[in-house]
């Protein structure tokens, strides 16, 4: 069975979606820059409303826009958003840091693992930047910090997914059943099972696959 998770850059767009042909909703805010941390308010209505509906919930934690290298003020802010997160009810946690050289920041996401408090972690699109060569250590990596999931486009975000198949193919063998890997960008409700179908995996996420 495909598993849809729908990326929602606010509330406008919930009342259409529905379970089970929507599981989950990743929510965020600020879509133009890849997207950046809801508010608390919109994090507590979508909560309560997709729950209602059968459909959980994915929360963004990203301070800003750029790059995703951050100091420690902002990762004393992602913390706090965390716990607002997790304190709202969310079912899991979308985030991703990266050191200067495009590698997992593996001391920066141990700083903020208390804080998560056993919430299944996702890690988002920051993937695609780490180097092909260096993405399978990573994602070992990150099965090892408890990750359950990561979001990849398979290339360069200006790339067509299509292209990207093998590399997707790739990290969905070394990935097993140890972590899930889940497709985005360029997904649509049009191509979303032939891709599942093409990758090996059978989780999809996007604006457009509804």
């Amino acid at each position: 069975m495909l598993i849809k998770e729908f990326c929602a850059e606010n509330l406008s767009k919930l009342p259409q979606l529905s379970a089970p042909a929507i599981s989950r909703v990743e929510l965020c805010d600020n879509l133009a820059v890849g997207g950046t941390t809801p508010s608390y308010g919109v994090i507590k209505e979508a909560s309560a409303y997709l729950h209602e509906k059968g459909i959980s919930l994915a929360t963004m934690i990203r301070p800003r826009g750029g790059d995703f290298v951050y100091n420690d003020l902002e990762l004393r802010a992602m913390e706090e958003d965390i716990l607002r997160a997790v304190e709202l009810e969310s079912d899991a946690l979308v985030l991703g840091l990266l050191t200067e050289d495009n590698q997992v920041d593996l001391d920066g996401l141990e700083q903020l693992l208390p804080s998560t408090q056993g919430l299944p972690l996702v890690f988002h699109m920051a993937f695609d930047l780490i180097p092909k060569e260096d993405q399978l250590q990573a994602m070992d990596d990150l099965i090892d910090l408890g990750f359950v999931r990561i979001l990849t486009h398979g290339g360069a975000s200006d790339t067509d997914i299509a292209d990207n198949i093998d590399h997707i193919k790739a990290l969905v063998k070394h990935a097993g059943d140890r972590i899930q890997i889940m497709i985005g960008g360029g997904v649509t409700a049009d191509n979303c099972q032939e891709l599942a179908d093409l990758t090996g995996t059978n989780i999809v996420h996007g604006s457009k696959i509804v």
